[in-house]
């Protein structure tokens, strides 16, 4: 690069699948971004449901077996990474899940171009922390994104980290698609005649994969333990296998006569216009989130956020004023925070929303998280 001549960044983001989840919607929202402000880019994964919406913005993705975690698949990936970089003219390599960041650091290296990474979870230990090592690659970055505080201090107290790598931006929420606005009466009326969900109960929802760390157990027990009785409660997504989980908070249910309050969604493709239905939007994590995308999307909507006091709900949620942090073990704290929120007058419910929406728009925006994401690779490629 020639001394004050800026090089203009030409991105591959590498991650496992193209199937669902918060990683995969951020790579297909910066993929978009990047598009559009004219910055050639290109997506590798196992591929998945969501490449069709690469394919729509014209973005190319290359399919390679990259969920794999054997050594020699991995290192196979990365021969084919390096051609794919080479054969592109791509000098940033950002790598976004562990397994393929192997691959893509390898490859990144042989081709001599730069290489960064997302820390989108804590990612575990394991016992005496034997599993640092494979998740140090995650640290291998010239340029380290973490998705909230919560992450970016695990980072810094886990591992080895010069400080000054890590660029802190935050998850978002797509405000066009979760927005009171962007629902139609048509698409409400949809969501509760398909799910018959009553109409003269308030409705608290919980939106989020059924696993026992996500606290649908303890959101069971703190349905039971409320002085406040006039609720319907949605419990929406996949179990993704995991029957055993399910079939115990069916028990639950049963236990404590709960048959008629409480219903189960599986997943659901139109999770706004379920939002836009519902008086109280929870986060009810028991381990800490690392981000908290639920909470969001209901401040998005509008709506009253209940949220554990771990991670990222701190960082998101604002206790008092766009809804209610509470004690994360104690389900009757929860209970108590659900019949504050029943209670509500009609007035502070509406200052609760407006605030709620305000935060979202000021912090949390599509906008915001890709012009972030984009001024990093714009540092990057122009670091020496």
């Amino acid at each position: 690069m020639s001394k004050g001549k800026e090089q203009k960044p030409v991105i591959l983001q590498v991650l496992p699948e193209l199937d669902h989840g918060g990683v995969e919607v951020g790579t297909v929202q910066i993929a978009e971004a990047l598009k559009q402000h004219g910055i050639k880019n290109f997506v590798a994964s196992a591929g998945g449901r969501m490449v069709h919406e690469l394919e729509r913005i014209k973005v190319p993705h290359f399919t390679l077996p990259l969920k794999t975690k054997n050594p020699f698949k991995l290192y196979r990936n990365s021969l084919k990474l390096e051609q794919i970089i080479r054969e592109n003219g791509i000098n940033i390599v950002h790598a976004r899940s562990r397994a393929p960041a192997w691959s893509a650091y390898w490859a990144a290296k042989r081709a001599g171009v730069k290489f960064m990474t997302t820390f989108h979870g804590t990612y575990g230990l394991g016992p005496k922390g034997i599993k640092k090592f494979y998740n140090r690659v995650m640290t291998y970055g010239e340029l380290i994104i973490a998705i909230s505080n919560h992450i970016k201090k695990h980072i810094l107290a886990n591992y080895k980290v010069d400080e000054s790598k890590i660029r802190l931006i935050h998850r978002c929420v797509d405000i066009e698609k979760f927005s009171p606005a962007a629902v139609s009466q048509e698409r409400i009326i949809r969501a509760i005649q398909d799910n018959h969900i009553p109409e003269d109960l308030p409705i608290i929802t919980l939106v989020g994969r059924l696993t026992h760390w996500k606290g649908q157990h303890m959101l069971l027990e703190a349905l039971a333990k409320m002085k406040n009785r006039d609720f319907f409660c949605l419990i929406i997504g996949s179990d993704q296998g995991r029957v055993k989980y399910t079939n115990e908070l069916k028990e639950l249910v049963k236990k404590h006569g709960l048959e008629s309050k409480v219903k189960f969604i599986g997943q659901s493709f139109d999770i706004p216009a379920l939002l836009m239905v519902s008086d109280i939007v929870l986060s009810t994590s028991i381990e800490p989130e690392a981000f908290g995308r639920a909470a969001i999307e209901g401040q998005a909507m509008g709506k009253i956020v209940i949220a554990s006091n771990l991670g990222g709900s701190l960082e998101n949620t604002i206790d008092g004023v766009t809804g209610k942090l509470y004690e994360s073990s104690d389900p009757q704290a929860l209970a108590d925070a659900l019949d504050w929120a029943l209670t509500l007058p009609e007035e502070e419910k509406k200052k609760i929303s407006a605030a709620a929406i305000k935060n979202v728009k000021d912090n949390f925006t599509k906008q915001i998280m890709c012009d972030k994401t984009i001024a990093v690779y714009n540092e990057l490629i122009n670091m020496d």
